[in-house]
Formats: C-alpha cells, structure tokens, sequence
C-alpha cells in the first residue's frame, strides 16, 4: 500500500490527533492515503467515527508498541 502523507501526532492528546489529521486530508487529493501515528489510545474511537462521518476510508489501525497507527483514504 502506497502511503501518500504520514503525520506524527504522537504525544499530543484528545483532539489534537484528530485535528491535526483532519487539516492533512482537507490537503489531501480524493484517495490519497495518510498514515496517522498516535499515542492518545482514544484516537482509535475518534479516528473510526470521524472517517465514517466524513466518508473516508478506514484501510488500517493497529496497535504497535505505545502507538496507535491509522491508515486513512482521503474520500
């Protein structure tokens, strides 16, 4: 998988991940890939609700260590 953007937006906590990622994608062309790396374990919720509301696509979250890895196609 092509990942066309990666924001590390470990160490900031709730919103700012989210933020700071929603700022990225409006950047972002139709079906651009970002990959998003967190450590605020709420990102996991927020990330899934944001991406279903705003009609991107959710490709990956993992947990990897104390990150939280999101992988997100720009509608």
């Amino acid at each position: 998988m092509q990942i066309d953007k990666e924001l590390d937006a470990r160490g900031l906590n709730c919103p700012l991940p989210l933020m700071k990622a929603k700022k990225v994608l409006a950047e972002m062309q139709s079906g651009q890939v970002l990959r998003v790396a967190a450590t605020d374990s709420g990102s996991v919720h927020d990330f899934l609700v944001y991406t279903k509301k705003a009609g991107h696509e959710m490709l990956e979250q993992q947990n990897v260590g104390k990150d939280y890895i999101h992988v997100i196609r720009r509608a």
